[in-house]
């Protein structure tokens, strides 16, 4: 009787120290995970929280590079009574055009028809009028047709570009206009100069954050206004006229200068 007291008041005392020691074991779990969990997010402090004290600076970037592309349209228009006779004066004299601007040098790939148009052609008519009395009124008569046809033309030797625009003058091209030079691929150029304007904007950060007596942080804005500044040739004036002029008119020297890539950015630090 004795003996079974004795165990009993063993199990009595034996059971808190092992609720104790459960909730021990958890709380130290709790804890343990708790702060797994910290560790691992301190890599991640501030991503996720807006900062509230910042300062934002301007930088801008310049590259020159010279053209090393130039680009032109040729357009041919002819008249007729028939459709079918204006399409086949146009397109003799566009054929003619593109097979000298092959023979030039310049690729299949580089030649694009960017318009190509069929309209009626009117004139004003006025009726004539008796010395007294009703008067007709005048009307629109259609007296044929006219075709047009565009190309847009891309020459990589620039060196060219003046002998080719003689060149389609001299072959019945009507209109030649919009001269242009640009770089062909541009993307290295623009990320230097983007570079430019982010070192740029980085001292104006570091010179003002010493100003006011703060430090930079991190990066928390960043925002970029790309823009080239190509230089335009407007109508190449090569005595040209409808049904263009049986003769070779001389290549005109063309300057083709320096472009100019530009990049703007905008950069915002948080400070502290």
């Amino acid at each position: 009787m004795e003996e079974q007291s004795v165990q009993q008041i063993i199990k009595a005392t034996h059971w808190p120290r092992t609720m104790a020691a459960t909730a021990l074991g958890v709380l130290a779990l709790f804890l343990l995970v708790s702060t797994i969990s910290e560790l691992k997010g301190l890599r991640f402090i501030g991503s996720g929280v807006a900062a509230t004290n910042t300062i934002s600076v301007n930088g801008e970037g310049e590259v020159f590079a010279v053209p090393d592309t130039a680009t032109f349209s040729v357009t041919v228009r002819e008249k007729a009574k028939e459709v079918k006779d204006a399409q086949d004066a146009a397109t003799k004299k566009g054929n003619n055009i593109i097979a000298y601007l092959k023979e030039g040098g310049v690729e299949e790939k580089d030649i694009k028809t960017v318009d190509y148009s069929v309209n009626p052609d009117y004139e004003w008519s006025q009726g004539v009028c008796p010395q007294a009395g009703y008067c007709p009124p005048g009307k629109q008569v259609l007296v044929g047709y006219q075709v047009s046809q565009t190309l847009s033309v891309k020459v990589r030797d620039t060196k060219k570009a003046g002998d080719l625009l003689s060149g389609v003058g001299s072959r019945g091209a009507t209109e030649v206009s919009g001269l242009s030079f640009t770089i062909d691929d541009e993307d290295a150029l623009k990320a230097e100069a983007r570079d430019k304007a982010i070192a740029q904007a980085k001292e104006k950060a570091e010179v003002l954050a010493e100003s006011l007596g703060v430090s930079l942080v991190r990066v928390v804005g960043f925002y970029e206004n790309e823009g080239g500044r190509p230089i335009f040739y407007e109508k190449a004036a090569l005595g040209m006229g409808m049904g263009g002029d049986s003769a070779v008119s001389p290549a005109p020297e063309i300057p083709v200068g320096e472009n100019k890539i530009v990049s703007n950015v905008s950069v915002t630090y948080e400070i502290r």
